[in-house]
């Protein structure tokens, strides 16, 4: 239980996908501490969870400090080169439509938050205008689609200008980052270069 906490851990796996690699990996199993190749489950992906549960925070990190503790010096460097080039991110596949619509919820979000009264939250228009997003590299649906993402774009920055007249100035300083981060998403074209592709990792 502790060498598949390890391994979760350092190729960063849901229980699930750990348990399914475990049994097609031989060198996750040599690491367990097996000799010959199994053919089954090491365990069922809830026990994982009821393992770190018994052993608390505490525990997990006793079992990593071990794993640091085995390489010696080598794993106390002062510093670290990390080459993190094909590092996967926890973004879906961008498209401007979801960015236009995550602007507009974070929005509604921020006016719920502080208690501004909207013009209007565009919460069915939004969801109108995604249905139209269907389907949308069909021939019929581009045209609908495309004038549908226009539209999205328009309320997105729409919003964030009337958070901007609404804010209070103590509260304008707080979410100055986030709005400035909205604007410069609205204002990105096709073309523009440094392109945001997500809100909550614009850095990808």
């Amino acid at each position: 239980m502790v060498s598949v906490l390890i391994l979760k851990q350092l190729y960063n796996l849901s229980d699930e996908s750990m348990v399914d690699r475990w049994v097609e990996n031989p060198s996750f199993q040599f690491f367990s501490g097996e000799t010959s190749f199994q053919w089954e489950f090491p365990c069922h992906p809830t026990d994982l969870v009821y393992f770190r549960k018994r052993i608390g925070e505490e525990g997990v990190k006793k079992i990593f400090q071990v794993s640091i503790d085995l390489h010696g010096k080598k794993a106390r460097e002062k510093e670290v080169v990390v080459d993190t080039t094909v590092q996967e991110k926890n973004i879906t596949f961008p498209t401007d439509t979801k960015l236009y619509t995550r602007i507009i919820a974070h929005c509604v979000g921020i006016a719920t938050k502080e208690r501004i009264p909207l013009r209007q939250s565009y919460r069915r228009t939004t969801t109108k205008l995604l249905r139209a997003q269907r389907f949308r590299n069909h021939p019929k649906n581009r045209k609908k689609a495309r004038a549908a993402q226009r539209k999205l774009k328009t309320i997105s920055g729409r919003l964030v200008r009337e958070l901007e007249r609404k804010l209070p100035a103590s509260s304008l300083g707080r979410y100055s980052q986030e709005i400035a981060l909205f604007q410069t998403i609205v204002a990105q074209t096709k073309n523009s270069t440094n392109k945001i592709d997500s809100i909550h990792e614009p850095q990808v």
